[in-house]
């Protein structure tokens, strides 16, 4: 299969080194606008394909004709969130980017599968459905396994148990609207009520809300990018 990486930034070359990695498609396309950084960072993640021991052929490109007939798009490509931003701050200006990179994914691979992660990813995955008019199965966001891992780490952090151990999900928007559900969280299939006081509960929820603010603090620039 044929996967196109829309942004080379920090997201989307980590997002296109993973793929090569996992050899979950054979040809992996990413794309950006600057000139050189896509080739550059396509360059780099091919030559550690000895080491890393995958085949994946990777190119860097700015052309997005180079898209055509991909199986599937994740579209990384946006302003990142700065300290004191919230998501929300970046939608008119990441809704122009994402829906001019979906009017080309419709033209040039009207059969892909669109992933979004650009913020705020709800409306993002919004735009991307309008803008390609493609079936609601084909537009996915993928905030939810984000903020449910962020969701399990602290728990595990907390417990110092296994991440594995940890069975949990988290609904609703990616943002202040998210829901972990406590009652839903397990650990080692004990309820997580019973190994935890409503007070460490309630932290651990609130941190899982904060959790792209704290490392966007930590960072100062940019945004997280390898979870």
């Amino acid at each position: 299969m044929k996967i196109g990486v829309v942004g080379a930034g920090n997201v989307g070359a980590t997002t296109a080194q993973l793929i090569a990695q996992q050899e979950l498609g054979r040809e992996i396309v990413l794309l950006d606008v600057a000139e050189g950084i896509p080739q550059g960072k396509g360059l780099d993640i091919a030559e550690s394909s000895p080491v890393d021991r995958f085949d994946t052929l990777i190119k860097g490109t700015n052309d997005p004709e180079d898209l055509c007939n991909c199986g599937i798009t994740v579209v990384t490509a946006g302003i990142a969130r700065k300290p004191g931003m919230s998501r929300d701050d970046l939608l008119a200006t990441n809704a122009e980017v994402v829906g001019s990179v979906c009017e080309h994914i419709a033209r040039v691979a009207p059969n892909a599968i669109v992933i979004t992660v650009t913020n705020p990813l709800d409306a993002m995955t919004h735009v991307a459905f309008k803008k390609t008019g493609f079936p609601p199965e084909r537009v996915v966001g993928m905030a939810g396994i984000l903020d449910t891992a962020r969701y399990r780490y602290f728990l595990a952090c907390e417990l110092d148990v296994s991440v594995e151990d940890v069975t949990a999900f988290v609904l609703g928007g990616h943002g202040d609207s998210m829901v972990p559900l406590p009652r839903y969280t397990t650990v080692a299939g004990i309820p997580v009520s019973e190994l935890l006081d409503q007070c460490a509960i309630d932290r651990i929820v609130q941190r899982t809300r904060d959790g792209g603010a704290e490392i966007v603090g930590h960072l100062k620039t940019g945004s997280a990018y390898y979870a």
